[in-house]
C-alpha cells in the first residue's frame, strides 16, 4: 500500500488540470503552464477539483510508479500556484554576484567574470552581492539551474569559499601540519 500514492491532490481555485490520451497531464495556473507525460499503466483521474492516481496491480514497478506519479502531479500543481525557489550563498573575499538586465554576472576569483542568462521559465534575483534566488514553476528545472550555478565554484573544504545552497553545511578539513610535525 502506497500512502503517498493513495492521497488525493486537491486542485486550488484558478488552476486547470487536463488529462489527455497517453497520460499527458497539463496544469495551467497563475504562474505558468506545465505539461508532462506519465507512465501509461497509471490511471489518472481529475474530477471535481480532485486528482487521484491508481495503479493496476501490486507489482513492484507499479507500486514505485504510484507514489512517484502522484508526487510529480502534486509538484506541478504547487508550482503553477506558488512556484519554487532555491537560495544560494556566495562565500569568499571578493566573490560577488550582480544582475545586469537578464544576466547574472558572477565574480568568483577567476580571471574573467562568469555570466549566466535567465531562461523563459527561470527567474534570477540578487537581493545582495552574496545571495542569489532562483525561482520558477518547475521544481526539477529550478533545482537543476541552481546546481549548474553552484558548479561554477563549489565550496572548497579548507576555507569554505565558493557557492553553496542556503543552510548547506560544508565539511571543513584541517590544513597542513606545521614544519616540526613530522619526525
Amino acid at each position: 500500500m502506497s500512502r503517498i500514492g493513495n492521497k488525493a491532490i486537491s486542485v486550488p481555485a484558478g488552476v486547470e488540470v487536463t488529462v489527455a490520451d497517453g497520460n499527458v497531464v497539463t496544469v495551467k495556473g497563475p504562474k505558468g503552464t506545465l505539461t508532462r507525460q506519465f507512465n501509461k499503466d497509471m490511471t489518472i483521474k481529475s474530477e471535481a477539483g480532485v486528482i487521484t492516481v491508481e495503479r493496476p496491480s501490486e507489482d513492484k514497478l507499479h507500486k514505485s510508479l504510484h507514489g512517484l506519479t502522484r508526487t510529480l502531479i502534486a509538484n506541478m500543481v504547487e508550482g503553477v500556484t506558488n512556484g519554487f525557489s532555491k537560495k544560494l550563498e556566495i562565500v569568499g573575499v571578493g566573490y560577488r554576484a550582480q544582475k545586469q538586465g537578464k544576466e547574472l554576472v558572477l565574480n568568483l576569483g577567476f580571471s574573467h567574470q562568469v555570466k549566466v542568462s535567465e531562461t523563459d521559465t527561470i527567474k534570477i534575483d540578487v537581493p545582495d552581492a552574496n545571495h542569489i534566488v532562483i525561482s520558477g514553476c518547475d521544481k526539477q528545472e529550478v533545482g537543476q539551474f541552481a546546481c549548474e550555478i553552484r558548479e561554477k565554484r563549489p565550496p572548497e573544504p579548507y576555507k569554505g569559499k565558493g557557492i553553496r545552497y542556503e543552510g548547506e553545511y560544508v565539511i571543513r578539513k584541517e590544513g597542513k601540519a606545521g614544519k616540526g610535525a613530522k619526525k
